[in-house]
Parts: structure tokens; sequence; C-alpha cells
């Protein structure tokens, strides 16, 4: 009898174990199908143009890519103290505990930068959400950057609102064709050249690398970091290997190139090959595939791999979703593979789903990261 019981137990736990891993394997599939329902909706449908319908860009694109190529080999560019920004600010609110307030500065990029950009990107705008109860040496402020469609500070002030607590403050940077830096022409989030997405990365981490210069030399705080979801995650991450002090670093749901999003992900459904093939057919006779090709090439750039080992690897956290349709796993993989000392941390969900139920999972992850670094001495 005491047999049959046993053999009745284990087969009742197997059942239950069987049953566990279908259910796990369902959420996931679920997850993923959302992320291609989403994709699906949003960029099968004509409901709104697709990325890059004027084409490659022109001889802007290959200001671009020679300006892109310059930052390899790194070592040095590493080295390159940032260009300090200087943000005017005013006051959005305040307590007794907190403030926000707003900035607005010039890019401190080159000149040949700046003449391809659209006017209304020259200027940059940026929120600020810091306690008030303690001085800057004793605090940590992370710049939190954009991902694919974030065109206000809101999202971002939500996600690092909670940390004030935790004496961190929040820095929230507008990209370059994004918001009110969005070129008139464009309709939401859907660039119009090749061109225009390397161009928004470069200027994004020039910036980015000017604020951080002036929280840890003007302000004075005593950690700082970089964070960003998606395509903001691509370019924290290029913020700090380029970065030439140790910070956290913190790419959530990123790819370790552009070429995983646009060329292999749910991205490709809203990518106008056919524009693309139109513009270079009238001087090369390009052919569809070709074009799939080019671009390929053209957003190798993009390959975080390719940068160099942050100054403190160990303050680096991914944290990536198990069954994202966006970003596959090999693709994380190869970062934390590129980044001895690093860590990845895997949360439930898609990617879409993700943006919005693990918000504490990446909480935790700044102030993790930000906890391995030593405070700056003034």
């Amino acid at each position: 009898m005491m047999i049959e019981s046993g053999l009745c137990y284990k087969s009742l736990r197997s059942t239950a174990l069987f049953s566990s891993q279908m259910v796990s394997i369902n959420l996931g599939a679920l997850h993923y199908f959302l992320d291609h329902i989403y994709g699906a909706f949003v960029h099968r449908t004509k409901l709104s143009t697709p990325f890059f319908s004027k084409g490659w860009g022109g001889s802007k694109l290959d200001l671009l890519e020679s300006l892109v190529k310059q930052l390899f080999p790194i070592s040095e560019v590493q080295n390159l103290p940032p260009i300090m920004v200087q943000p005017i600010w005013k006051m959005v609110w305040e307590t007794k505990n907190a403030c926000l307030r707003e900035g607005i500065f010039r890019t401190p990029c080159e000149e040949r930068l700046i003449s391809a950009l659209p006017p209304e990107s020259y200027n940059a705008r940026v929120a600020f959400l810091s306690p008030k109860l303690v001085p800057p040496q004793k605090m940590a402020c992370v710049v939190h950057l954009a991902g694919t469609g974030d065109h206000t500070f809101e999202r971002r002030l939500r996600l690092g609102g909670p940390l004030l607590k935790q004496n961190i403050a929040t820095m929230v940077l507008e990209s370059p064709f994004y918001g009110l830096r969005r070129p008139r022409l464009q309709h939401g989030a859907k660039l119009l050249c090749v061109s225009d997405l390397l161009l928004l990365g470069r200027v994004t981490i020039e910036e980015s690398r000017g604020l951080l210069h002036w929280l840890e030399e003007e302000a004075g705080f005593g950690k700082t970091g970089i964070c960003g979801l998606s395509m903001g995650g691509v370019h924290a991450a290029m913020v700090g290997s380029l970065h030439p002090r140790p910070i956290a670093t913190l790419p959530f749901l990123a790819p370790h190139s552009a070429v995983v999003a646009f060329c292999e992900g749910v991205l490709k459904y809203a990518t106008a090959w056919e524009a693309l093939r139109e513009d270079a057919e009238e001087e090369t006779g390009m052919t569809l595939e070709q074009a799939k090709q080019r671009l390929r090439s053209v957003l190798s750039l993009t390959d975080v791999t390719r940068f160099p080992v942050p100054k403190n690897p160990k303050a680096v956290i991914f944290v990536a979703a198990t069954d994202d349709g966006y970003i596959p796993k090999h693709s994380v993989w190869e970062l934390q593979k590129a980044w001895p000392g690093s860590e990845v941390r895997w949360v439930t969900g898609g990617h879409i789903s993700s943006f919005i139920l693990h918000n504490d999972a990446f909480r935790k992850a700044i102030v993790d990261a930000l906890g391995r670094l030593q405070w700056r001495v003034s």
C-alpha cells in the first residue's frame, strides 16, 4: 500500500510539474504572440508611415557612416572628456522633499552633425527630478534615454520617481527627432531616412555624455548612471562604453545592434523596403534583396559588441525578456559575452508586456548597479 501511495505521489508530482511547465510555455508563447500581434497592428497596416519612407538620406548617410566609423578603434575616444553642456533650468514643481526642473541646451555636437540635423533638433530638452534634502555628493543620478516612440518625459519620470526615496535622481533626455525636436514632416517615431537613425544615435550619445559630465563636474553627484529601454538601451550601452569614468550602465530590453530590430525582428515589417530599393536604384540598379543587405551593412555600425568594455563592467546589468518578439535571446547573450563581468537578468514576458509589468525589476537593477560603484571624492 505504501509503495502504491509513493507511486501515486510521484505520478501526481510529475503531472503537476508537467502542467506547470506547460503553463509556463503557453504564457511565454502568449507574450511572444502579443508582440507580433501588436507589431502586425502597428506596423503591417497602413495606419502609419513606415520607417525610412524617404530612402537612405543621400549625402547625409555618407557623412554619418564616416563619422560613426571614426569611433573605431574606440580606445582613444573612450578617454576623451565629454563636452560640458550648460542647461538653462526652469522649475516645474517643488515640494519639501523633491523638485522637478526642465532644462534646455544647445546640442554639443560638432558643426557637421548639427548641419545634418533638422532645425527642430538643434536644442536639447531635459527633465531633472531630484531629492532636496541630501547633498549631491551623497546622491546618485541616472540619465534615462528614450525607446522607440517615447516622445515625452512622463513614462521615464514614472520609472525613476520611486527611486527618490533611495536618494537617486532621474534625468530624462528628449531624443533628437522626438517630441518637440521632431521634424515637421515626420509622422510619430517613423524616421524618414536611414541617415536619421544614425544621426539620432550619434547625437544622443554626445548629449548624454555631456549631461553625465555636467552631473559629475558641475552638480557634483557622487555616482552616475545611464539607462534606456529598447532603442534607448542600445544608446545607453554605447554611452556607458564611451564614458571616461565608471558609471552604472543599464540596457533594458535592448539588442546588441539595430540590425536585430530592423532586419530580423518585428520592425522589419515596418521598414519601407521598396522605397529603399527605389532610392538606390536610380544610382546602382539595386534589387530588393540588395537593399536589405545594404541596410544590414549600414546598421552593423550600431553593433555594441564592437565598443570597448566599460570602465566598470560589474556595474553593467542587462535586463531582458524571456519571450521577446523584438529581441532574440542570442542578441542579449552576445552583449554579455562581449563585456565579461556584466550581468544579465531575465523577466518573464515579451517586449511590450515587460515595458508595462516589470518596472520594479528595472528599478532594482538601477539600485544594484549603482551599488557596485565607488562614491566619488569631490
